[in-house]
């Protein structure tokens, strides 16, 4: 017989059994789809030899007045500045919680230093700076070992001491002797959100057996920052924090830490800022500025426009305030064309610059369409997209509406085994990232029974497609300042290089430069690179032979003509078959043939395959395999009937 088409269109379709998503792919893993045929990711490379400490939770890129780029990076541990190739701490210190007067307590023989401190209120896990150091006395240590860099609390033995580590072992014994400043960095939050107070809100070896926690740290939502930029400053919030600012004085900043902000609000869910008209606004804040038990989640106050510093209104600012009346919280919000929309939990609202004497318009314009997450929301090709709280995806270009997917069962679905779906109790770490290069939004998220994200859900915008996958990525920055988008990727058993921190335990990020050749690769020190190849694949739903009978007539397959567009290294192509759609594994009557592995001299295969339903596996997992699949030409006919 002569060769057949077997038409595919583009995207997954996942509510579909196998057998009902004829003609369609219904699975993959690292692929997209560009002009209607699916095609390998391209690669990523680490940003540096460094790794940052903790989980990033946001990501912001922006310039200087001198056309200087920058991105900043909010972790659970730390702000960084990315400058020049290079990361900075930045991370603003608490001096509230300053600590005058510590001595120090050594070993002979031991890096473990206890630091002796009444009523400190440090944690287990905080990072802290020593200053104005006097070494003790006997130890073998010196001032400069103790300033010249960062330390982690390890152990709280008791209300008054607590234990850091040092880089090299005392060489005498020292008791309650130096003295020395302690200054912690603000506490920013837990990596995870947690469910609420009491039993398993902690972390495993958080203090000792029965030890009460300090309420001013026992907090149910996971670390997360507001990043953006006022001119050429920064502004970062705390989630539910206070807020502040860095200067990057011409590249000459980022040996400065950021500062508190005077006169904010010092409880915030989120900041942003109304660009055009140069107010900040803060979204879910204090009713009275500067006590944080007067925060309500639903009550915006915004600054006087151009001074970021005045909040109390006045005949002679436009400084103001307004409280939203649909929802329990502002989850999250994000600019857009001429407007802020924020959405609650349960609601989405347009914030517009009108001018004196209202200075905004506050208008209603979508219920029961909540937000999953704070940062699971962008704004492209003139709308808003996002996330929904309970599932589902909404889209905003005046009037809110969902959005079709056919990929939102397996995305949403939380019960049963195997399953890849969200994990609803941290959808506040879903990251909504925008990729334009490819006019791709992507929503990374963690699955069912994980605390780290490690799922994405990609709509193409322009032809409204989706595709699933594991790629992990807890931030993702759209190439809007710098060639490139910009990524991170948080692994639990990576130990932090930036800063350097003295007695840090498990935890780090990667910084990736993404879509950038075709593999992954790692920058270790001294120069060396580790590169790795990424695994993908693309998997089809059945096909059968079009004849009378839908589905009674068996097919042969004879041989078929591959067909790929930019092909480098090779692809396997391998044909499952299944005599019944519920033959869905090999355990259960599933077999297949090849794989074929496929490259530029490969013609034609030949092959000996007879099923009822056949459906096609592309895939590669070689170091520089790089490959677009055109369409399916087999050679099919009927071979009987059972």
């Amino acid at each position: 017989m002569p060769l057949a088409k077997i038409p595919l269109k583009p995207g997954f379709n996942k509510q579909a059994t196998a057998s009902q998503a004829m003609g369609e792919w219904i699975d993959g893993n690292n692929v997209r789809f560009r002009y209607g045929s699916p095609e390998k990711l391209g690669g990523w490379e680490q940003i540096t030899d460094k790794l940052i400490a903790g989980a990033a939770r946001a990501q912001w890129s922006w310039t200087d007045l001198t056309g200087r780029r920058y991105a900043a990076l909010g972790t659970n541990k730390c702000l960084y500045i990315y400058d020049a190739d290079s990361l900075y701490d930045v991370t603003p210190l608490d001096s509230t919680r300053a600590l005058t007067g510590c001595t120090f307590t050594t070993t002979s023989g031991s890096k473990t230093v206890t630091v002796n401190a009444s009523s400190h209120g440090l944690d287990i896990g905080e990072y802290i700076v020593f200053s104005l150091v006097t070494a003790p006395v006997g130890s073998g240590y010196v001032a400069a070992d103790f300033t010249t860099n960062t330390f982690e609390v390890i152990s709280v033995p008791t209300s008054g001491t607590f234990t850091i580590t040092m880089a090299t072992n005392a060489s005498g014994n020292s008791i309650a002797s130096g003295s020395a400043t302690c200054t912690p960095y603000y506490y920013i939050g837990p990596l995870v959100s947690a469910l609420g107070y009491g039993w398993g809100t902690g972390l495993w070896g958080d203090s000792t057996w029965g030890t009460p926690r300090t309420t001013s740290n026992a907090t149910i939502d996971g670390a997360d920052w507001s990043l953006d930029n006022f001119g050429e400053n920064l502004i970062a919030t705390i989630k539910n924090g206070k807020t502040f600012i860095w200067y990057p004085t011409g590249g000459t900043g980022v040996s400065t830490r950021a500062s508190l902000v005077p006169n904010n609000p010092t409880a915030t869910i989120q900041t942003i800022v109304s660009d055009r008209d140069r107010h900040l606004l803060h979204l879910g804040t204090e009713t009275t500025i500067g006590n944080p038990a007067t925060q309500d989640p639903m009550f915006i106050r915004f600054s006087d426009q151009e001074d970021i510093e005045v909040y109390e209104p006045t005949s002679t600012n436009t400084a103001g305030t307004f409280r939203l009346d649909d929802g329990t919280t502002i989850i999250g919000a994000v600019r857009a064309k001429d407007y802020i929309l924020v959405i609650t939990d349960t609601a989405s609202y347009t914030i517009q610059f009108v001018g004196p004497p209202y200075t905004f318009s506050i208008r209603k314009v979508g219920s029961n369409c909540g937000l999953i997450g704070k940062h699971s929301l962008a704004f492209v090709n003139g709308a808003v997209w996002w996330m929904g709280d309970s599932g589902g995806f909404f889209k905003f270009d005046g009037t809110v509406s969902d959005v079709s997917c056919l990929v939102e069962d397996f995305v949403f679905k939380t019960v049963g085994t195997d399953n890849l779906g969200i994990n609803f109790a941290q959808g506040s770490q879903v990251y909504c990232g925008l990729n334009t290069l490819y006019t791709e939004i992507n929503w990374f998220y963690c699955k069912a029974g994980s605390t780290n994200i490690d799922r994405l859900v990609t709509l193409n915008y322009e032809d409204g497609t989706w595709v699933t996958g594991d790629l992990a990525r807890t931030t993702y920055e759209d190439s809007k300042v710098f060639k490139f988008p910009y990524a991170t990727k948080y692994e639990p058993s990576l130990l932090p290089t930036t800063p350097v921190i003295n007695g840090v335990t498990a935890g780090a990020s990667y910084y990736f430069i993404q879509e950038k050749g075709k593999n992954e690769v790692l920058n270790l020190s001294a120069g060396a690179t580790s590169v790795n190849a990424i695994s993908c694949y693309v998997r089809s739903g059945d096909f059968e032979l079009d004849v009378d009978g839908n589905g009674e007539y068996f097919l042969k397959i004879r041989r078929f003509i591959p067909d790929f567009k930019n092909l480098e290294g090779s692809a396997d192509v391998t044909i499952y078959l299944r005599s019944y759609p519920a033959d869905t594994t090999v355990a259960k009557g599933e077999t297949y043939i090849g794989p074929f592995t496929i490259d530029t001299s490969t013609d034609k295969v030949d092959t000996r395959a007879r099923a009822r339903l056949a459906s096609l596996r592309i895939e590669s997992e070689a170091i520089d395999d790089n490959w677009r699949y055109g369409i399916f030409r087999v050679d099919i006919q009927p071979d009987g009937m059972r």
